[in-house]
């Protein structure tokens, strides 16, 4: 059976490695967790959201040997402290809103000698199949609501994050949750493919790649198995003529270089009114040469390396193709002396003069660099943002309220924002179109995906 091994985007060294499951073993962890949903199912929601507020308890509990051992993984630096209040966040909010979220549904013409009423039934046994760029948070969008809804789960992890599994499991042991109930299993993408097409699970959430999203798509094949997808992203800032500048900047910037620029919904394209192009390019490009490139396990640093070398090759590639067509390029690699070719240590870019003929403004990057476009009026900028295979989310800067809903009615995107970007808002669904992909996550909605409807028409008079 094969290894899975962890190499550290620091140094380039094996970090972990560990031997993939049998395939006996993975049989018994889908045996073992059906058990133990059947008898799940019948705890009550108070009682479920407990354990998983327990297990919060035992993952706040591990942050300080986890921020570390994060940077180690996957290169974020130590200096921003984990994922755990964004991970808190969520969990609290999804257990508070369980009771309300998964209460029968009851229609509102009431007959007389009936009771009448929708039920919503667990699935049974969900698979998460989690990525390595925000390991904690994206695996718990899905496997706290799966839970709490009554159901098993099933964790397999992305190699580069190998131990995110492993902490997940400790946490769950420590929460006593019903053996097998949660398993974290080591897989092979052979193994995944199997395990989805063998029917054995009843729900797949899976983010990742538009690649790797069709790749469960193929596995899934003839099972009816629902999926959730969440895919590739390309999301666009429009930066409206009455924007607040400074602030448009600041955040903006973040949006687009935080953890590397390896979001999903990270900004990778913005459009600026053109009053306010050349100021706000001037702004952007200054707070961005404040970035510290280096080791992640340094307070200094604020800006690690990607995760895996290939990623910045690819970022490099596109920076070339958009600089031999006419792009400019603002910062000089020269001044973050950690930039080196071949290695996933990448200095952050900023390109103007580019367009969409280029990569950089149509391919998911997912890395340090953005381009920046002058439009001269909402409609201009309305069809860019809507230019591209994908749709997570988009950001509207700007002072007018009304006209930011008028907007985003328009743009294909699963989320709007105003005034602000990168963000989850646990109340909200979790969502995209095109190729980002299907099915949602957080909100009321979020327990929908994980459940299924099942209706009661009792007659009795």
């Amino acid at each position: 059976m094969s290894d899975i091994v962890c190499i550290s985007p620091i140094d380039g060294s094996e970090l972990v490695r560990r031997p993939a499951a049998a395939d006996a073993a993975v049989a018994q962890a889908v045996a073992v967790a059906r058990a133990a949903q059947r008898e799940w199912r019948k705890v009550p929601i108070a009682e479920r959201s407990a354990h998983v507020l327990r297990f919060l308890d035992a993952m706040l509990a591990m942050n300080q040997e986890i921020v570390p051992e994060l940077a180690q993984q996957m290169g974020r630096p130590v200096r921003y402290g984990g994922e755990f209040r964004g991970f808190e966040e969520r969990v609290r909010y999804v257990a508070g809103m369980a009771e309300d979220a998964l209460a029968p549904v009851v229609p509102h013409d009431e007959r007389a000698g009936f009771r009448r009423y929708i039920k919503r039934d667990p699935l049974g046994l969900v698979l998460v199949v989690a990525p390595w760029n925000y390991p904690y948070l994206t695996a718990v969008n899905t496997i706290a609501p799966a839970l709490i809804a009554g159901n098993a789960v099933l964790l397999k992890h992305a190699a580069q994050t190998i131990l995110v599994g492993e902490r997940f499991q400790m946490a769950m042991d420590h929460a006593g949750l019903p053996k097998g109930l949660f398993a974290n299993l080591v897989l092979t993408h052979d193994q995944t493919s199997r395990l989805i097409g063998s029917g054995a699970v009843d729900f797949v959430n899976f983010t990742g790649s538009v690649e790797g999203g069709r790749a469960i798509e193929r596995a899934a094949a003839g099972t009816f198995t629902p999926l959730g997808l969440e895919l590739g992203g390309k999301d666009p800032a429009y930066v409206r003529a009455d924007a607040d500048l400074d602030f448009a900047v600041e955040n903006l910037v973040d949006g687009a270089f935080y953890n590397s620029g390896q979001c999903c919904c990270g900004v990778e394209r913005i459009y600026v009114h053109e009053s306010l192009y050349d100021r706000f390019v001037d702004g952007f490009v200054e707070l961005t040469g404040r970035y510290v490139l280096g080791n992640p396990l340094d307070e200094a640093t604020t800006l690690g390396p990607m995760a895996q070398g290939r990623f910045a090759d690819l970022i490099r590639r596109q920076t070339a193709q958009a600089l031999a067509r006419g792009a400019t390029a603002h910062i000089d690699p020269a001044a973050f002396p950690a930039n080196r070719e071949g290695t996933p240590y990448l200095a952050p870019q900023v390109l103007t003069g580019v367009d969409h003929s280029m990569s950089v403004m149509t391919e998911e990057s997912f890395g340090p660099v953005v381009g920046i476009m002058k439009v001269k009026d909402d409609a201009e900028a309305l069809a860019l943002m809507n230019d591209s295979v994908y749709g997570l989310t988009a950001s509207i800067w700007t002072a007018d309220l009304d006209t930011a809903e008028e907007l985003g009615n328009e743009i294909e995107t699963g989320t709007v924002f105003m005034n602000r970007c990168d963000y989850l808002d646990p109340g909200l669904a979790w969502t995209g179109v095109k190729d980002t992909g299907r099915g949602a996550s957080l909100s009321r909605i979020g327990f929908e995906m994980l459940t299924r409807p099942k209706s009661f028409h009792l007659r009795y008079g």
